[in-house]
């Protein structure tokens, strides 16, 4: 197993928690949309049992794919009006470079 990174308060990275939590409203915005998402995959492992024509499943995978990278797109925003906008009013400018990592990711 690598070794995991570790942030101040000596917390490895996948742990780490949003400053400013989510409502209860928003959460409930991306579980629905994750929700739906799930829905296409089980309907695509549907089609492939069922052995559907291979365009029907892959037009559905870019929808999968579509949905995927709005919702990547939605959880970018909110990172950047809540964890990037915090840290660079305390002064760490470096969360910027993360940032743009990440929009590379999203592509």
């Amino acid at each position: 197993m690598g070794e995991e990174k570790t942030t101040a308060g000596d917390v490895c990275e996948c742990c780490r928690h949003k400053q400013t939590p989510r409502d209860a409203g928003e959460q409930k915005k991306l579980q629905n949309r994750i929700n739906r998402i799930i829905g296409q995959l089980k309907g695509i492992q549907g089609m492939i049992d069922d052995n559907r024509y291979c365009g029907d499943i892959l037009i559905q995978i870019g929808a999968v794919e579509s949905a995927l990278r709005n919702l990547g797109y939605v959880v970018f925003e909110d990172h950047m009006m809540t964890c990037v906008a915090e840290s660079v009013r305390q002064g760490d400018t470096q969360i910027l470079a993360e940032a743009v990592e990440l929009m590379k990711k999203l592509k």
